[in-house]
């Protein structure tokens, strides 16, 4: 018998899951932000989450990776708005209009925000936020090799996914250096969706030579 596919939401489980590393991954990013990466220990994040190091480490592989489950809300918010691209319009248009650098932002902007600068100064948690966002590179070919009327393994997609990787994570690396303690000043974010907007308009549509 052929098994159907899975529809309709996941199982409690599996989001209980996802709930339970983006809670740690708070706990963690807390931990970070006031001790340090290298003076916190797996114990103190399981103690911090009320777990046990058990849990912690079956749920991250490494005390750096409990960042991961923040530093990806950043990458799924744009993947998101690229999902949602209507055809009519241009992306840099669209971007302008409903890109925000984290998904459903509320608290977490500033913890995000936190763990990129800290990754300036941390090259652990560097390698575990490029990794991210090469692993999302595939997402974003699809997006465009079916507008671009390409394959999406095609040479020419996948640079232009590995470009635009590279043009948010610049863009995200300036809102990180300019936005302030207290968070994201609504004209400091309208400044992001600028960048971001004029760097992909450059990266689709190149001055002639």
């Amino acid at each position: 018998m052929v098994e159907r596919p899975r529809r309709g939401r996941p199982p409690a489980s599996d989001r209980q899951r996802q709930q339970q590393r983006l809670d740690i991954s708070r706990h963690a990013v807390a931990l970070f932000r006031q001790h340090g990466v290298a003076a916190t220990s797996g114990e103190q994040i399981a103690r911090a989450a009320g777990i046990s190091e058990r849990t912690l480490w079956r749920c991250f592989r490494t005390k750096e990776s409990c960042v991961e489950p923040l530093l990806a809300k950043s990458i799924d918010a744009f993947q998101v708005v690229l999902r949602t691209w209507p055809p009519e319009i241009e992306l840099a248009e669209h971007l302008r209009e409903s890109y925000t650098p984290v998904l459903d932002s509320g608290d977490d902007i500033e913890a995000v925000l936190a763990v990129i600068r800290m990754t300036h100064d941390e090259p652990a948690l560097r390698a575990v936020y490029l990794v991210l966002r090469e692993r999302a590179e595939p997402a974003f070919a699809d997006v465009l090799a079916d507008r671009m009327g390409l394959p999406a393994d095609s040479l020419e997609v996948r640079m232009q996914a590995a470009a635009t990787s590279a043009a948010l994570r610049e863009s995200t690396d300036h809102l990180v250096a300019t936005a302030t303690a207290d968070g994201v000043p609504p004209e400091v974010l309208q400044e992001h969706r600028e960048h971001v907007a004029d760097a992909l308009r450059r990266l689709t549509h190149p001055p002639a030579l």
